[in-house]
């Protein structure tokens, strides 16, 4: 394995020590993914440099004229605050002819953008949930073909931001209510989609042509109280003191019979492919209890700290911590960008 120059692009305020001497577990949880890639790297040979990045391009240029990295690792989630910015930092790369680690830009557009996404997946007839767009100004009113429960959420923002109970809704008035809330809060359209009852299934893929599948992960959600929906709010993915009081957690999906899980497999690589996606990605799907698969987001570029749901699973298939960053390196040196064809 050759060593190489990787500059690493994290948010501005996320920038990692080189070491965990007098961190508390409250400052850590910040910044744990870009740690646990920075410090990885530098365990594997690599020579690191992160950036911290807000809403200027300027520090990029002057680091790549600089530090000449031979790959640049994209943590960067936004841009300017702005969610769907990333995959412009992603085309800045390109035009820079510059490496870098994840998704492309295509990719990244059609997958951030929900609604987008989920008109390819209906076009490529891919089972998703149906589903309507309420653009912030307009006035509420439910299409026929959605019937009740609906789940309301931001048609960009991910990390379940402004995803809570109140998020599945069972009247009209409920909806209004909650689409406002929606574009008051995030300042972006609202998306409504049909509540899909089921198991909450994730699979990683990776990969640009030939692609690889992890096993399927779940989201248990514990001792929960039977009339609160199984849906991943904020509270049920960061929320620790939740997390611990009702048991709530993510394991391999191991009870799934073979024929499910090809089934998984087939669906997430179609996904995949259908939204140009390149590098790594983690599909969220709902599993019904007649087997139905149901895909809801493809998330570009995925949290891979330690311990998290990707990398669990790719431990789970024989590839480490290390390894696996390696290979998120080995396919983003490998990624044909238009630059080098042209």
């Amino acid at each position: 394995m050759s060593k190489l120059r990787v500059l690493v692009l994290v948010r501005s305020g996320h920038v990692p020590p080189m070491t965990l001497d007098g961190v508390t577990d409250k400052e850590l949880d910040a910044w744990k993914a870009e740690f646990d890639v920075c410090a990885t790297l530098r365990e594997i040979g690599h020579d690191v440099l992160p950036l911290g990045v807000y809403d200027d391009l300027a520090p990029i240029r002057n680091a790549l004229g600089e530090f000449k990295p031979h790959i640049t690792f994209m943590l960067l989630e936004e841009f300017h605050g702005v969610v769907t910015y990333d995959f412009a930092v992603i085309s800045y790369l390109e035009l820079m002819q510059q490496p870098y680690t994840g998704c492309n830009p295509r990719g990244l557009l059609l997958s951030k953008d929900k609604a987008l996404s989920k008109k390819i997946l209906t076009y490529h007839r891919i089972q998703t949930p149906r589903f309507a767009v309420f653009p912030v100004g307009r006035t509420v009113h439910r299409p026929k073909k959605l019937e009740f429960p609906l789940f309301v959420k931001s048609v960009s923002e991910d990390a379940s931001f402004g995803i809570s109970q109140a998020s599945i809704v069972n009247t009209d008035e409920q909806l209004v209510e909650r689409v406002a809330f929606v574009h008051e809060h995030t300042n972006d359209d609202a998306i409504v989609e049909q509540y899909i009852d089921g198991r909450e299934i994730y699979m990683g893929v990776m990969g640009n042509q030939r692609l690889q599948t992890f096993a399927p992960w779940e989201m248990d959600f514990g001792k929960m109280p039977s009339d609160t929906a199984r849906i991943a709010t904020s509270q049920v993915k960061w929320n620790r003191k939740y997390q611990e009081k009702h048991g709530i957690t993510t394991r391999e999906a191991d009870d799934l019979d073979s024929e499910t899980v090809d089934k998984i497999v087939k669906v997430c690589k179609r996904v995949y492919r259908a939204l140009n996606m390149s590098g790594y990605a983690r599909m969220d799907l709902r599993l019904t209890e007649s087997g139905e698969v149901y895909v809801l987001e493809a998330n570009a570029n995925p949290n891979i700290e330690y311990g998290e749901d990707f990398a669990e699973s790719a431990e789970k298939a024989g590839i480490d911590y290390g390894a696996l960053l390696q290979r998120i390196l080995n396919l983003g040196l490998r990624y044909k960008a238009a630059w080098m064809t042209a």
